[in-house]
Formats: C-alpha cells, structure tokens, sequence
C-alpha cells in the first residue's frame, strides 16, 4: 500500500512528537501494543497542563466560589472567572458575561429549547435543522415541540453528507422561529457552510444556534465574524474535563431569556413572595458549578491556543486525506461521509463485517476507534446502515497510527472475507 503520497506534510513548525509527549495516556500499552487513540470525537485525551491544573486546585486551592471571603474562596472564585475569559477569548465573544459555562454541549442546547424556546416559539412555528444532527441538537426540539405544539422541520443531506442548501433555504418559511445547526458532523465530518447558514436564516429575521462540540477543538471559531446568535461546544472534546460545557449568547438574547434552573447563586433577592435574579451569565448557572471542570478548561483552552489552530488545521487535514487514501484502499470498506468541505472524521462499514466486530478486532492490536450510530440514528436511517466504524483523528494523532489501523482492518478482513 503506498499512501505517502496522498497530500503534503504538516508543516514543519507543527512538531506533533512534541506534542504527543504532553499526553501521558498516549504511551499506555494496549494488550502488549503501543495504544492508538482514535475516538477523539467522542472524547479527546487531556494533556499535562490540564491534568495538573485539576490536581492543584484539589490539592491546594479547593473552594466554594462566590460565597466566601476567605483566600481559598477568593482564589477559587478569580480562577473560575478567569476561565470564563478565557473561553471570550477562544471564541472572541463581545463580553465574557456572554459566556455561559454548562455541564456540555445537551445542557446548552437544552437551556437554548427550554428558555429562548419557550418564550420565543409558539403552537405552529418551526424549528429548522439538519439531517445530519446528534441526538442532543434534535431531541430538546422534539420536547420542545410537543410541548407547545410547535413543529421540527429537516433539511435533507445529499448521498456524500453535504447539506443541500437551497433546499434548506427553502425550509426557512415565515414560521420559522429558530434555526440550529451542527457546525463539524460527527458521523460525517462535513463541515456545514454556518457562516452562510447564518446569513441566511438573519436575513428572514431567524436567530441562529450552532453546535460547535466538533468543531470547536479543530478550528477557529469567531462568533462575531459568525454572528450567530449562540454557540454551542463541550469541555471534553476540547481536551478539557468532562462535565463543563460552554453556551455563547448573545447579550441581547441572554437578557431577555428567563433561566433555566432555580436555586443558589443565581438569584439577587429571595422572599417567599418573589425572586429576583442575577445578572449574565449567573442567572443561567444555578447551585455550586463544576469549579474545577471551568478551571481546567481554561488550561486546555491555553493549550490549545498556544499550540495554534494554524499547524494543528494543517497537520490534521493531512492526517484526513492519507486516512481517506488508506482506507479506500481496504477491500469491502466504504466510507460513509465523503463531503468536499470535512474534517477529522472517517466513518465507515465493512462488507460481511458488523461495526462492533470490526471494533473489537481492531481493539486487539490496540487502536481504539468508535462503533455505533454516534448518536445520529435519523443519519445512519438516511445512508441505509445500522451503524458504522469511525475512526476520529486529533492533534497528536499520526500516519502511523492510521498505517496500525489499516493493518488492523486487514485482519479483520481476514476473519470476514467478502
């Protein structure tokens, strides 16, 4: 098999050896094989700085936040503000009170449904999204609709997993209320034209949602040059922890949006009579929050912008195109998502071979990949499949990992012969 030939090298200032040396997971051994990593679009793996940044603030600086004058309260609260102006920064959000920290990209979603939704779409409106979404950008739209009577509208994909964008313009009618829209598919990869999307659905008056849980850790995202009207992404894609999420919105919205959840710290003033509520983003982040989650991902979000999205764009997309060379070259496989515009993603099935056996096979020699319908049933309905395999690359991963899996299907070629 010769691959080598399938696009240029990463560019030489992105030193990926380097790189991989800052995620000590990376060297674990895997039943007596060097692990390879390739489920980074399910969670990616966290490098020194975070893990250190979480064990020092359990170890020497655990605090409540908020409510304490005391030096570990202060510290903990500057911290946890701290990061919240990190993830402004990350994704270049007017006000850092724009940024709203959750428990991952469904909560975000969920607030947007439950609290935008409910005060904003009526018995009869539309919600537009797309074939391609995950379960938590369709779910909360169902709940929402049952709830008020209101109806999920779904623009159709083509047969390489690109979004057909007349007919989603067409779908945006005079009810259409809200318009989300996954940024980087997860089944798929295919990077959906939001900028455009958003151009769109603004000039018929339509606010729009993007969930960006993919995206966010491959690309640079600037929600003002979007200016999309919320964006979603979640910690531990973005190699953060697990359990911290984040929901931009923008001010104007934010403000007229009730919250989402009672209790402490979201609150001015409680009687028994009346609540009065506290001002962005604390009205939306009730009761003790996921302190050390928001701290370490302000870590991962340093991280990765120290690495810079300019080598990482470069030396994934190479990682993509010698996959996608590689695996074509596989008898019996066929990839399922071959948009022109994607990123990271390279799902497939295998004649004769069910996605879970080729996991579990591939798991023997070490290299870990994702089997199932991803959260994405509508999708794998839509491509005619039960499930597929989905090998998801990241930052640290290499042309040698994507050789170990191509060898690794071979055996399971030879246990599944077509």
């Amino acid at each position: 098999m010769n691959t080598a030939e399938a696009t240029t090298v990463a560019a030489p200032s992105f030193d990926v050896d380097r790189i991989r040396q800052d995620f000590p997971i990376l060297a674990r051994m895997i039943r007596e094989h060097r692990l390879v990593y390739l489920d980074n679009a399910a969670t990616t793996q966290k490098p020194q700085l975070v893990l250190d940044t979480l064990s020092h603030y359990y170890a020497a600086g655990n605090a409540n936040i908020h409510r304490g004058v005391h030096m570990l309260s202060e510290e903990a609260t500057a911290a946890y503000d701290r990061a919240r102006g990190q993830v402004q920064h990350l994704l270049n959000a007017r006000a850092a009170h724009e940024i709203v920290f959750t428990r991952n990209s469904t909560e975000s979603i969920n607030l947007v449904a439950q609290s935008y939704g409910r005060r904003n779409i009526g018995p009869g409106d539309e919600v537009l999204i797309t074939h391609m979404e995950h379960h938590s950008n369709i779910v909360p739209w169902q709940l929402l609709c049952e709830q008020i009577g209101a109806r999920l509208r779904v623009a159709p994909i083509d047969d390489s997993g690109t979004l057909q964008l007349d007919e989603f313009e067409r779908l945006i009618g005079p009810r259409t209320r809200l318009v989300s829209v996954v940024h980087l598919s997860n089944s798929l990869g295919t990077i959906n034209p939001v900028q455009q999307i958003v151009e769109l659905a603004h000039a018929r008056g339509v606010p729009v949602l993007i969930d960006g849980s993919q995206a966010a850790y491959h690309m640079p995202v600037d929600v003002q040059a979007l200016d999309c009207d919320f964006y979603a992404f979640t910690g531990h894609k973005l190699y953060g922890p697990t359990g911290i999420g984040v929901l931009y919105g923008r001010e104007v919205l934010l403000e007229q949006m009730p919250p989402y959840q009672g209790g402490g710290d979201m609150i001015r003033s409680v009687t028994f009579e009346k609540t009065t509520y506290a001002d962005l983003p604390h009205k939306f982040e009730a009761g003790t929050p996921h302190i050390a989650g928001a701290i370490g991902l302000g870590a991962a979000v340093d991280y990765l912008l120290t690495v810079g999205f300019d080598g990482i764009g470069t030396h994934e997309a190479d990682l993509l195109a010698y996959g996608t060379a590689a695996l074509t070259e596989v008898k019996g496989l066929r990839l399922i998502g071959t948009a022109a515009n994607k990123a990271s993603i390279l799902a497939f099935v295998m004649e004769g071979a069910h996605p879970h056996d080729v996991g579990t096979i591939v798991d023997t020699e070490g290299v870990a990949i994702r089997t199932g319908h991803h959260c994405t049933q509508p999708l794998m309905d839509r491509f005619g499949v039960p499930a597929t395999a989905r090998a998801s690359v990241a930052m640290y991963n290499t042309r040698e990992e994507i050789d170990a899996l191509v060898r690794a299907l071979e055996h399971v070629r030879e246990m599944f012969p077509v």
